[in-house]
């Protein structure tokens, strides 16, 4: 595949895609004989890791320090498992927080929906 097709398929950008193989976090990609990146499985199959951490809110210098230790064998594994368990802790405090302000805002909503229907009568709106 092409820069520009995996960039559409990941919905990344090709400048995006280059910055995480000069950092890195990307095997070399193959080239065809004119220079032109040719990603292979293996490259794409990192773009999809790279990019559900990325969402999951893992910081560039903790995917680079997971794909030093990727890189360095099996005898890493606890290393990185403490990586992903570390990532996973902050995002369900993300995820407890975003599910804080859904209930507050479903509460604004519902308390909204019955004011207009007027079977809320003793509305004191409170920030």
């Amino acid at each position: 595949m092409t820069i520009s097709e995996v960039s559409k398929k990941y919905n990344l950008t090709q400048d995006t895609i280059r910055y995480y193989e000069k950092i890195g976090l990307l095997p070399k990609v193959p080239r065809s004989k004119n220079g032109i990146r040719d990603f292979d499985e293996e490259a794409c199959n990192w773009i999809e890791f790279i990019k559900c951490m990325r969402n999951a809110g893992m910081e560039i210098e903790i995917l680079i320090k997971y794909v030093t230790l990727f890189r360095q064998g099996k005898d890493t594994v606890k290393e990185r498992r403490q990586l992903l368990e570390e990532q996973k802790s902050k995002l369900l405090e993300k995820q407890k927080s975003i599910n804080e302000t859904l209930d507050r805002l479903n509460y604004k909503i519902k308390l909204y929906d019955e004011i207009e229907a007027g079977t809320r009568k003793d509305f004191t709106e409170k920030i």
